[in-house]
């Protein structure tokens, strides 16, 4: 290390709060945390697959510390701070209440966002341009993109009138649920159809959500992504109403989706980690904004549930699972 580099790492302000980003001199690679809100597949093999493609070989030159809240998001913080006292060097977050966690248990460890909604909004960073602090990565633009999928289901379903909109309820730990239902609200008002919004915090009360789904009418239901896939799933194949949300859900069951590449955001997050660990400041490093999006249909899902899917739809997919 010459004398330059000594003198930033011991001279005060920002700089001395990332003395571990020069990871070469350490003993052993660096330390990752990962922190995600539940279901972690596919996201954990897709993320070490996207540092892989960047240089980063688990064992070899970087060490990761996986927490999954496994459905339970009140565990978050515990397991921020469990992440801190481990020392990892960066962490990792996927989706708001995770980053929220994390900036709660840290104002001095990187964060990288793997993305979360809205985050100006939020008030997780000062702007996109400068987020200031110790926290950066991606913005997705999901609640845009949900009043696009809106406009899907009238295309795939040209009878529907009501949808019902199941919402984190955990406002506190997810305030992105606010701008998430309002731009869906305003879809519905442009394309005559009524949302029915249901706040819920957790799968114990999915059940309970969906007999009030059933009990109103809905047609079609979509589902926040801060909130358990799986359950959300099973009870909407119970109650055969087709379900609308991110790409990971239709993979798994879901019927459409219009989002942001999963694969290019895991490949933008692990770019941040590489400048971190290299001495670049989170402040330093604008947040990125999804420039790909992919419209997915899952054809084996419509025809369980008996439904036709346009040609015209079926064209525009970039992904139609069968």
């Amino acid at each position: 290390m010459n004398r330059r580099e000594f003198i930033t790492l011991l001279g005060g302000g920002a700089a001395a709060a990332w003395p571990r980003a020069v990871w070469a001199q350490q003993s052993e690679p660096p330390r990752i945390g990962v922190l995600v809100t539940s279901d972690p597949e596919p996201f954990w093999s897709l993320f070490r697959e996207a540092l892989r493609a960047s240089g980063y070989i688990e064992g070899r030159n970087i060490q990761f510390e996986f927490r999954t809240a496994n459905r339970k998001p009140s565990l978050l913080g515990v397991l921020a701070d469990e992440l801190v006292r481990r020392k990892v060097d960066i962490i990792v977050a996927s989706l708001t209440p995770a980053v929220i966690a994390a900036r709660q248990a840290t104002s001095e460890i990187p964060i990288v966002m793997a993305p979360a909604g809205d985050p100006v909004r939020t008030g997780l960073i000062s702007s996109l341009a400068r987020p200031g602090g110790n926290i950066t990565g991606l913005s997705s633009t999901t609640a845009e993109l949900y009043a696009k999928t809106l406009e899907l289901i009238r295309e795939v379903l040209p009878s529907t009138r009501r949808v019902a909109v199941l919402a984190n309820a955990a406002i506190e730990a997810d305030p992105f649920a606010i701008p998430f239902v309002e731009q869906i609200e305003e879809a519905g008002r442009t394309l005559g159809i009524a949302i029915h919004t249901i706040r819920v915090r957790g799968a114990e009360e999915f059940e309970a959500a969906f007999e009030a789904v059933e009990k109103e009418g809905a047609d079609a239901v979509m589902v926040q992504g801060s909130l358990p896939r799986k359950p959300a799933l099973d009870l909407a194949l119970k109650h055969r109403l087709p379900l609308m949300g991110g790409s990971l859900l239709i993979q798994e069951g879901g019927l459409i989706s219009y989002s942001a590449n999963q694969k290019d955001m895991l490949r933008r997050a692990a770019y941040y980690i590489d400048r971190i660990l290299k001495g670049v400041k989170p402040a330093d490093l604008p947040v990125e904004q999804p420039t790909r999006f992919e419209l997915i249909v899952n054809l084996k899902t419509a025809k369980a549930l008996g439904i036709t899917v346009p040609e015209a739809v079926l064209a525009r997919a970039d992904e139609v699972i069968e």
